[in-house]
């Protein structure tokens, strides 16, 4: 009986022993663990500090396999072939696979010794313990981890600074375009981000606690945790106290069958040294185990290098890098205003596409990762500008899956072979999208060029559409989350359903946002009642329906803007936006407004907006219909109703269409008979004008209309699908729609009446309840465990006689 031991219990270490027993394998496998614990999924790491229990990111244990765990192999004798671990026990071995990982790489500078690492759940947990007593903290490393970790303090409630050698962050998968972009993402949200610099102390006092941060400019970050995050190095003090060969700065030296210098030793993961190199994603050292499995079971596979592209989302910031970062030619989109940077290498034939940069919008990663070293499938241009690469036919060689080395052939071949009809099943039979979940949305274009129909799943914990969940929750009376997940769901939910099922529960039981466990489910905006601006404060728009406003509360606005330093700015949606409000300063501001008759005016929620007007027959000499009163009444009427996604209403008094109607969710246009209704319009980067539902409606008669317009609209919408979208999405289209609301073909609309007087009936104003509950007002804090202590990296510079946010110099993109 062969016996194999795997030294080391990790990612790698686990795909090792799954794919080794999956293929049959019938030795003894003993795998022998530092942690306390089996392996976890290192990739989602982070999710940990947030909530996610550790029993999810466990993978499953093998059984299979012999598991000895809190200890470590600590020597090897190779001629006997014998390990003996800390614990001083011997383990004999036929085949011995070293996969002991990578340790953090902490510089060698004072104080070091009383820094944190971000690499294992205990790592995580001392942090955890660390930052209930801090206010500030650093994170030294700029990279892929560095970001993960300063997201991690971010969310602990520290003000937080990132301190990375570099000339920019990501310096492996972005260039300094890219790179400037994303720095301006993250100060946007409130972090401080020190660009080329190092080290030269950690601070501390006589107990030895952390008291701050010295640059080699003699500049003092105060922080009372500091967290190295700068890299890794190889695991290879086993390989070199045994004899077997190591690279130059480190790694086991292993041939493409993860062979090392001795044929019963093999190695795999971050400590293997791979055709020169060391590699620290997951996918190359998940196919370095499947090599290796291969190689035990007598196998030929090899590990050739492997693809380094990489797609993920950093503190919110999408952020992708594909294939080489250089090229003869190139072609850059830059929108400094949208935070968006895109460039693409090309060959200098301008024939053959070689890689690409993509941060603030990640969507061409999917579909022109595949094509690197492949004639380009079309102009740069139009893949970058236009979104034409979205239809592309991959070739059968074309990666799709990284992680999981899974190219489109071998998928298209599954979905044949396998009769699989969904994701699930995809990922089921070949891995692809099981490990980030980047390559996804290929999956499904996959399967829809394969003729599968796709499944119109919310998410991976819920099987049904929004639609479909609308139904239920509304058939079934449910009201919490909780009761939807555990009866028609699984798993603890995400940040695409719980937001989702949040409107739902909103737009049928219209409770407040932030009552009990629907708190939890909010989105940042709703979170606080408020939408956050670029750093880090708050904007607060009060409802002024139909953009009509009196004097004495025009005089209000006036003075709480004086009073709290707040920037002002008239909208295009006719009322006056107050900019710069501190989150602990909101309910102090909202009191003001709430006893000056004010209300919320849902700027921060998926709900209605504004109800623009112009001043039509009252005072217009071309008005044929009071359009100023219609739009208050309609404002009035949908106030707080929260739907799918944004809702933007206008009334035109005439023809002449001065509110742009027509460029709304639904617009009505003045008629000497009455009103016009349209519907489905929307401004933004893909304007759409609204299409003509119905003519000549009394004022009744297109409030009963546009009543059901709404309802249909939210009950059967896809997620964050605008009403323009969704009209084009509907079979039938507007006349199907006209059918429905108007006809009553399907015999809806009394449902969808009531539906509408349910909510008209049971509103309540968002903020005024808030005052009104001390137990909501205790989240309007800068920090959890300062609640008295304001945000001190936010700042502002005057311009034109009001605030603006301070200047932050970027780095000039070339």
């Amino acid at each position: 009986m062969t016996r194999i031991v795997v030294a080391g219990y990790g990612p790698a270490a686990h795909r090792f022993v799954e794919n080794l027993l999956e293929r049959g394998f019938d030795g003894r496998v003993t795998v022998i663990g530092e942690e306390p614990r089996p392996a976890y999924d290192r990739v989602a790491l982070t999710s940990y500090l947030s909530g996610t229990g550790l029993a999810e990111l466990t993978y499953p244990v093998p059984d299979k396999a012999v598991t000895r765990l809190g200890t470590r192999v600590t020597g090897v004798d190779r001629a006997a072939r014998v390990v003996t671990t800390a614990d001083g026990r011997s383990e004999p071995y036929d085949v011995l696979v070293l996969a002991t990982g990578s340790a953090p790489f902490v510089p060698p500078v004072p104080g070091a010794e009383h820094a944190h690492v971000y690499r294992t759940i205990d790592d995580l947990d001392a942090i955890r313990r660390a930052a209930a007593d801090a206010t500030d903290g650093v994170v030294v490393g700029g990279g892929l981890l560095g970001l993960e970790a300063a997201d991690a303090l971010r969310g602990l409630g520290l003000r937080t600074h990132i301190v990375e050698m570099s000339p920019w962050l990501m310096p492996r998968q972005v260039d300094e375009g890219g790179g400037s972009v994303l720095k301006g993402h993250i100060e946007g949200l409130g972090l401080s981000v020190h660009a080329g610099a190092g080290v030269q102390e950690i601070v501390t006092d006589a107990a030895g606690r952390v008291t701050g941060l010295r640059k080699p400019d003699g500049t003092l970050l105060d922080a009372q945790i500091v967290v190295f995050s700068a890299g890794i190095r190889p695991r290879d003090e086993l390989a070199r106290a045994c004899g077997l060969d190591v690279g130059e700065r480190g790694g086991i030296v292993v041939d493409a069958g993860m062979r090392t210098s001795d044929p019963a030793v093999y190695a795999i993961g971050e400590c293997a040294l791979a055709g020169g190199q060391v590699y620290g994603l997951v996918g190359p050292c998940f196919t370095m185990a499947e090599v290796a499995a291969d190689r035990v079971l007598g196998g030929q596979a090899r590990f050739d290098g492997a693809d380094l592209s990489t797609r993920l989302k950093l503190l919110g910031v999408e952020v992708a890098q594909f294939g080489a970062m250089s090229g003869a030619l190139d072609v850059t989109y830059l929108d400094p205003v949208g935070g968006v940077y895109k460039k693409l290498f090309i060959s200098d034939d301008a024939r053959t596409l070689l890689g690409g940069i993509c941060v603030g919008d990640a969507s061409p990663y999917a579909t022109l990762r595949p094509f690197v070293g492949k004639p380009l499938p079309a102009s740069p241009s139009d893949l970058l500008f236009t979104g034409s690469g979205a239809n592309l036919e991959l070739p059968d060689d074309a990666q799709v899956c990284s992680c999981n080395n899974v190219d489109a052939g071998a998928v298209r071949t599954a979905i044949a072979d396998k009769a699989l009809t969904d994701v699930a099943g995809i990922k089921a039979c070949t891995r692809a999208g099981s490990t980030c979940g980047s390559c996804v949305p290929m999956l499904k274009r996959l399967l829809e060029s394969s003729g599968v129909e796709i499944g119109k799943a919310l998410c991976e914990h819920f099987a049904h559409s929004r639609a479909e969940l609308f139904d239920i929750i509304r058939v079934r009376g449910i009201t919490t989350f909780s009761e939807v997940v555990a009866a028609h769901g699984q798993g603890r939910g995400c940040d695409i359903c719980k937001p989702a099922i949040a409107s739902i529960l909103a737009s049928l039981h219209n409770g407040h946002v932030l009552e009990g466990e629907r708190a939890a489910l909010q989105d940042t905006n709703d979170h606080f009642l408020a939408n956050i601006q670029k750093n880090g404060t708050y904007s607060v728009v009060p409802r002024i329906p139909g953009g009509e406003i009196t004097p004495d509360k025009l005089i209000v606005i006036g003075e709480v803007a004086r009073d709290f330093g707040l920037y002002t700015k008239i909208t295009g949606g006719q009322r006056i936006d107050l900019f710069g409000a501190r989150v602990e300063q909101l309910p102090l501001i909202w009191r003001r407004l709430v006893d000056a008759g004010f209300e919320s005016g849902h700027a921060y929620g998926k709900a209605l907006r504004t109800v623009k007007s112009c001043v039509g027959s009252t005072w217009c000499r071309y008005g044929v219909q009071d359009s100023v009163g219609l739009a208050i009444a309609l404002e009035l009427r949908y106030r707080g109703l929260r739907s799918p996604h944004k809702l933007k209403s206008a009334v035109s008094g005439c023809a002449r269409e001065c509110a742009e109607a027509r460029s709304k969710d639904f617009g009505i246009i003045a008629t000497e008979q009455g009103w016009n209704l349209y519907v489905g319009g929307n401004g933004g980067f893909s304007p759409r004008h609204a299409d003509l539902l119905a003519t000549d409606l009394s004022t009744e008669e297109l409030i009963t209309a546009v009543d059901r317009f709404l309802m249909f609209y939210i009950r059967t919408a896809d997620r964050l699908q605008r009403t323009s979208a969704w009209l084009q999405s509907l079979d039938g289209g507007l006349d199907h729609l006209r059918r429905v609301v108007i006809d009553d073909e399907l015999g809806l609309c009394a449902e969808l009446d009531e539906q509408m007087h349910r909510n008209v009936a049971t509103y309540a104003d968002e903020w005024r309840a808030t005052l009104d509950d001390p137990e909501k007002l205790g989240r309007f804090v800068s920090f959890v465990n300062a609640p008295d202590v304001p945000d001190p990296s936010i700042v502002f510079d005057t311009e034109r006689g009001q605030i603006r946010p301070a200047l932050i110099p970027l780095e000039v993109v070339r």
